[in-house]
């Protein structure tokens, strides 16, 4: 009998240690600091008159990860306050808890001293989970696992790890949960999980209010996709296509069922899944408008955020003067239709690399025109700037103007000689020009 009981015992544990080991062959083992690092030393935001509208994310390479062109860099983030955004795990910053109460922050340090150094507005997207959480093993990170959803037997574990950040980083005060429903597929629906979602996004909203009942929390950052001809298409179109039904009934799934919010966030291109750019890249910005409408009615006029926003398919074969004019003109359908908040995410890459729509050159700094846009943006259109009518003699033209400036764009491959607001312009094909009003 003791021989029975003592074959039970050994079996059990080898089950309960091929449980614990799944996946420990999977992914690159993770750091466990013996002692964590303190807490960074942090400037407080600067005080700003209005909300700065237009901000950036940054992704794997930036600034801090520059070498010479590290000073420029930083001098391109900080000559205009702007909004600067971080993910808390991926995207630059590595895997903060590798095992339950074991935090590793060194990443999310750099990033968030860089954006404290930088005079940002600073964000931190709340995502993505811990291997641990997810079915992974402790102490190790499959970076091809990224995407994968918390369990939901850990969605308590991720609110407490967000709790942790909040309180890590008191200057902090806006965030935003998890990205892109990222592992909320429901495969058998061929929908949404919203349920789970909004599930999680409750437990880290409820945690992060109980940290500071300041900071400001949003979602569902659900991609908001589109079409020409689909069974999914809603009654939500027009000459660019059909939004998909599918985020649609999420978005008012959890506007419906969520504990509370500050804002609602979503994310978006211009293009359509099936034909691309319909009818062309300048009309298909109308999607943008259009959504930020519907969001602002459905959620009792909620400050809408878009956390992506991209305004054409891979690899789309542009010059980078026709891709800045039509990101220019993207970025006036936003201040139209009352967007709180619009971040641009910037494609970093590495020295070497080109870099279409990047702010600077990698390995060098120097600056690229989408740096110039967001600081001219930031500048002139906050939030609930007020917009003037101006006069445009050429229709091809794009105006977006308040009291003191205007910024113009030709959506033309051609040059375009066009009279605005009584002064004559001569733009270069797809020029971009911004303009004192005088007043």
């Amino acid at each position: 009998m003791a021989g029975l009981v003592t074959l039970a015992l050994v079996v059990g544990l080898l089950a309960y240690g091929a449980r614990r080991g799944a996946g420990r062959a999977d992914g690159v083992p993770a750091t466990i600091l013996a002692t964590p690092e303190p807490p960074p030393v942090l400037e407080s935001p600067p005080v700003v008159e209005s909300w700065p509208r237009w901000g950036v994310t940054h992704t794997q390479y930036s600034a801090d990860n520059e070498d010479d062109a590290a000073a420029r860099a930083r001098d391109l983030l900080s000559r205009v306050p702007m909004l600067q955004n971080q993910h808390i795990m991926g995207w630059g910053a590595g895997n903060p808890e590798p095992a339950p109460g074991k935090y590793d922050f060194r990443d999310l340090d750099r990033r968030v001293k860089l954006m404290a150094a930088t005079g940002a507005q600073p964000v931190l997207t709340l995502c993505c989970a811990p291997d641990w959480m997810k079915g992974g093993a402790e102490g190790r990170t499959a970076w091809s696992k990224i995407e994968v959803a918390p369990l939901r037997e850990h969605f308590d574990d991720f609110a407490k790890l967000s709790a942790t950040i909040a309180k890590r980083y008191p200057t902090i005060t806006h965030y935003m949960v998890w990205n892109e429903f990222k592992g909320f597929w429901d495969d058998v629906h061929n929908s949404w999980d919203a349920e789970a979602y909004t599930d999680l996004y409750n437990r880290v909203y409820d945690a992060l209010k109980a940290v500071n009942p300041k900071i400001q929390v949003g979602g569902p950052y659900v991609p908001v996709d589109s079409h020409v001809s689909s069974a999914n298409s809603s009654e939500l179109k027009g000459p660019w296509g059909a939004i998909d039904n599918r985020p649609l009934d999420s978005i008012e799934y959890w506007l419906k069922h969520k504990r509370g919010a500050d804002f609602v966030v979503i994310d978006a291109s211009s293009a359509t899944n099936d034909k691309g750019l319909v009818p062309d890249e300048f009309t298909a910005l109308q999607k943008f408008s259009t959504m930020t409408t519907w969001l602002r009615q459905k959620s009792g006029d909620l400050p809408v955020w878009w956390a992506e926003w991209y305004i054409a398919p891979d690899n789309i074969g542009w010059d980078e003067q026709h891709r800045t004019a039509v990101q220019v003109a993207a970025m006036m359908e936003f201040a139209r239709s009352g967007a709180a908040t619009a971040l641009y995410w910037n494609p970093q890459r590495r020295t070497g690399d080109d870099c279409p729509g990047c702010m600077w050159s990698p390995g060098s700094g120097d600056e690229m025109p989408m740096a110039g846009v967001l600081s001219g943006f930031t500048r002139w259109f906050t939030a609930g700037a007020a917009l003037v009518d101006v006069t445009v003699s050429d229709r091809r033209a794009r105006v977006l103007a308040v009291e003191k400036q205007m910024v113009i764009v030709n959506t033309t491959p051609e040059p375009l000689s066009v009279t605005v607001d009584g002064k004559p312009f001569d733009l270069d094909a797809y020029g971009v020009e911004w303009s004192d009003r005088g007043q």
